[in-house]
């Protein structure tokens, strides 16, 4: 079993934060030099804007750190491709996530690009998602685009 480290709770606070709004379970941490820096949830539910997801809030909410490199992003769930793609452009060389299991994501598209992912494979995230899934299938389905 992992040991969570306080840059994973502070994402899988921002997860339950965006639940209790009535969004989607996932959260991020971005981490500059071992010091959080930022977090952000998805809230396309909430802003009704569908491409709010957890990363991208995350990265909003950095605003301009004057580069992304020594950077670490933190997700509760493995990110998709959109959110794949803000990593690479951003040059962003680690992302450490809580989950894959529920959803695949573009781990294969960060590796390509030589981002270091980390999935932890949590249990607790895992069953934030399944539980939100099976409660929530077609705003699931919406989120990823099927």
């Amino acid at each position: 079993m992992s040991v969570i480290d306080e840059f994973m709770r502070a994402a899988i606070a921002q997860a339950h934060k965006s639940r209790g709004e009535g969004g989607i379970p996932i959260g991020s941490a971005l981490v500059l030099d071992n010091r959080l820096v930022a977090v952000g949830h998805n809230k396309r539910v909430q802003e009704n804007d569908p491409v709010t997801h957890a990363e991208i809030d995350c990265l909003r909410q950095a605003g301009r750190i004057g580069g992304f490199q020594r950077t670490v992003l933190y997700s509760t769930l493995m990110p998709c491709y959109l959110c794949a793609g803000a990593v690479v452009q951003f040059g962003i060389k680690k992302v450490v996530v809580g989950e894959s299991r529920t959803f695949a994501g573009a781990a294969g598209l960060m590796r390509s690009h030589g981002v270091e992912v980390i999935d932890l494979d949590l249990e607790e995230c895992v069953e934030m998602m399944r539980s939100f899934i099976a409660a929530n299938p077609a705003l699931w389905n919406e989120d990823i685009g099927r």
